[in-house]
């Protein structure tokens, strides 16, 4: 089966979850996508709005080094790890830092065909060997991402970023 046939049999179920509001479609998603598309590593990451909530967590970057202006509604400035299915992940990752982080800022689908070249990559395992990050949008702004992995190179190209946005348009329902 070619690849845009397996994305195409996977927006039915997605788009039906989405209709019916299904609180766990990020998850059901990301074991969907990990199932037929055979990916080392698929899940979503999701936007933090409030440092507070990591007060006493090692983020690597104490509060106050953190600026004003890095702290606003829906901007972070950390993502947490949501649903996913795989290997043992990154946790958080810092507004602007690594694929998922320059996926956030750049408000754009990043697709990476050898992470080892792609300055300031996150490297949650040593496997990985390309990447696509696809934001999540919610009333116009990224609410999160979603990271896939693969432990070959070059793996990923326009037909799955189109495809994957097309599916990050349907989850969106599930983000608050």
């Amino acid at each position: 089966m070619k690849k845009d046939e397996i994305y195409d049999a996977l927006l039915e179920p997605i788009a039906v979850m989405a209709l019916e509001r299904d609180g766990a479609i990020l998850s059901k998603s990301a074991a969907l996508l990990q199932e037929k598309m055979g990916f080392w590593w698929t899940g979503f990451y999701l936007v933090e709005d409030r440092l507070g909530d990591w007060k006493g967590l090692d983020t690597g970057v104490a509060p106050e080094q953190v600026k004003d202006e890095e702290i606003q509604p829906g901007k972070g400035p950390w993502m947490m790890l949501g649903p996913s299915v795989g290997p043992p992940a990154c946790e958080r990752i810092r507004f602007g830092r690594g694929v998922c982080g320059t996926a956030w800022a750049e408000k754009r689908t990043v697709v990476v065909p050898d992470v080892d070249e792609f300055p300031g990559h996150i490297a949650c395992s040593s496997e990985t060997r390309s990447e696509i990050v696809v934001p999540v949008f919610k009333d116009g702004e990224v609410a999160g991402v979603l990271d896939i992995d693969s432990r070959e190179p070059a793996n990923f190209d326009s037909v799955d970023a189109g495809w994957l946005e097309r599916i990050c348009a349907l989850v969106s329902s599930a983000l608050a």
